[in-house]
């Protein structure tokens, strides 16, 4: 899929143009989504279930869009940061983390699920508190 960058910087435009946080472009099966926080790009085909969710790497960087690699709920329930209370916590500001190391703990339905960091980098902002309650896809870490 080819990503035509003139739309997005267009789109990017008129966020500071119309003073939006978020805004959304739909063609055909292509929907591209640009807010001051993320740019994602959803292509997704009517007759099949594929989907296709790519968060825009920092090339387009020059955008001032993206502030860091967001790491995200994969479900819906409770954020721990920890493996049992008071023991250390998983991920501190500032703290380096590799892809696959584990963030948070989210429970659902009694059943303790490890987020593992989706990419390297040093945590920039925790999202959410110890024992707040999250939705799937919500941001819960920021890396740099």
């Amino acid at each position: 899929m080819k990503i035509d960058k003139k739309i997005i910087k267009e789109l990017s435009d008129y966020l500071d143009e119309f003073n939006l946080t978020e805004l959304e472009y739909t063609e055909k099966d292509t929907k591209i989504k640009v807010s001051k926080n993320n740019v994602s790009i959803n292509n997704q085909s009517a007759p099949s279930n594929n989907n296709l969710n790519t968060k825009l790497e920092p090339t387009l960087s020059n955008l001032n869009v993206i502030k860091g690699i967001e790491v995200t709920s994969p479900i819906i329930g409770t954020a721990y940061h920890s493996p049992e209370p008071g023991a250390k916590k998983f991920v501190e500001v500032g703290k380096k983390v590799k892809k696959g190391d584990t963030v948070m703990i989210v429970e659902a339905m009694k059943t303790m699920n490890h987020v593992p960091s989706t990419a390297d980098g040093i945590v920039k902002e925790v999202c959410v508190k110890d024992g707040q309650p999250v939705e799937f896809g919500q941001t819960i870490i920021i890396l740099e």
